[in-house]
């Protein structure tokens, strides 16, 4: 008897021990250090397993996400700070090929400034031009803190590139890829932009394909993001139809959140797709992709939102197809970059509250991540 309570005390004790440990680590989250959501990925879910840590990070991010219902002063909330407010200027609805009509501010908020209103985003490679613009919108009624950052980009002027991680998604199957934006693009000047891809291997293996290599092959009932060689994209719900001639990449992420102009996200036929993936009733950063009836990209990126509240955003901005990108605070980012010559960029992230990629994105990148660059 005393061997078999000594042996329980010893299995209590420990599984507090790996309680307290895997808590404490999940916390370290909340300064959104690079070392953490590394140690996160790296260290706990090979020794404790995927399903217990996204189960602890959903308690540690519902748990904050609760914490600001109940103690939200909506008198104090700010909009985002864009990291090129001084030289934004605002939208031309009509005045170009982007589609900048306001976005209403519903759920009987109180507007703040420039809420819905997209605002251009002067870039020195486009002179004079509007091809990138931005905004923010409040998708959930629930939430005022919740607040999504949208970028609309001219598909006719600037191309969409994909780039495999050296590590994720397909380095475990023995297929790393470069993560690095091409030599090419980097030294003609002609890098725009890059942001964050989708999930890491463990976490769907969702597939992607750019050029010739299938890093992981096509998943059926799959968001799934095409780009071809002219520059043109499409985001469809794969199937296992064709997806024609001329691919230059593909990336799947997630159920499609919106398909042919359908909130497919809320679809009833769709949930038990959206069940099977562990994050998608956590309230955190989520960022997705979204393509317009013109053609051109949005991206949008913000913290408290599920699937549904990212798709409403994309949805309000114009979305007509749409998908999942990345989630949690490290591994959202979206770079502007600025040529100064000789292959050498000024970036900044969109807004304050992002994470600075860029050094990953010229230097190499463990994780896939999308790139904009001038025709």
């Amino acid at each position: 008897m005393r061997r078999v309570s000594r042996l329980v005390r010893v299995v209590k004790i420990s599984s507090l021990v790996i309680l307290l440990v895997l808590i404490s680590a999940i916390a370290f989250i909340k300064f959104d250090t690079a070392a953490a959501a590394q140690f996160t990925d790296s260290v706990l879910r090979p020794v404790f397993g995927a399903r217990r840590v996204i189960g602890l990070e959903k308690i540690f991010f519902n748990l904050e996400d609760q914490a600001k219902q109940k103690t939200l002063d909506q008198s104090k909330l700010q909009a985002p700070v864009f990291t090129d407010q001084a030289s934004l200027q605002p939208g031309t609805a009509g005045g170009g090929r982007l589609e900048l009509a306001s976005i209403p501010i519903n759920n009987g908020f109180v507007g703040l400034k420039n809420e819905g209103v997209w605002q251009n985003r002067p870039l020195a490679a486009f002179p004079g031009q509007e091809v990138m613009a931005e905004t923010f919108t409040r998708p959930d009624p629930a939430r005022a803190f919740a607040i999504v950052t949208l970028v609309q980009i001219d598909s006719s002027k600037i191309v969409l590139g994909s780039v495999a991680g050296k590590k994720e998604p397909a380095g475990i199957v023995g297929k790393p890829g470069p993560g690095v934006v091409p030599k090419e693009i980097i030294n003609a000047g002609r890098l725009i932009a890059a942001f964050d891809g989708g999930f890491q291997y463990r976490d769907g293996q969702y597939g992607m394909i750019v050029g010739n290599t299938v890093y992981l092959p096509l998943k059926d009932d799959v968001g799934t993001l095409v780009g071809y060689t002219d520059g043109s994209l499409k985001i469809v719900n794969y199937t296992g139809q064709d997806l024609g001639k001329n691919v230059a990449f593909v990336r799947q992420n997630c159920p499609i959140l919106i398909d042919n102009g359908t909130m497919a996200v809320t679809d009833p036929k769709n949930k038990d797709l959206w069940g099977r993936t562990l994050t998608a009733d956590i309230y955190t950063w989520r960022s997705g992709l979204g393509l317009t009836k013109n053609g051109d990209l949005l991206f949008a990126v913000g913290n408290n939102l599920t699937p549904a509240t990212l798709a409403t955003a994309l949805r309000s901005a114009g979305a007509v197809s749409a998908i999942q990108l990345d989630i949690n605070p490290s591994w959202v980012r979206f770079n502007v970059f600025e040529s100064i010559g000789n292959g050498q960029y000024r970036s900044q992230p969109l807004t304050r509250d992002l994470k600075d990629g860029s050094a990953q994105y010229l230097g190499g990148y463990s994780k896939d991540f999308f790139y904009l660059y001038r025709k």
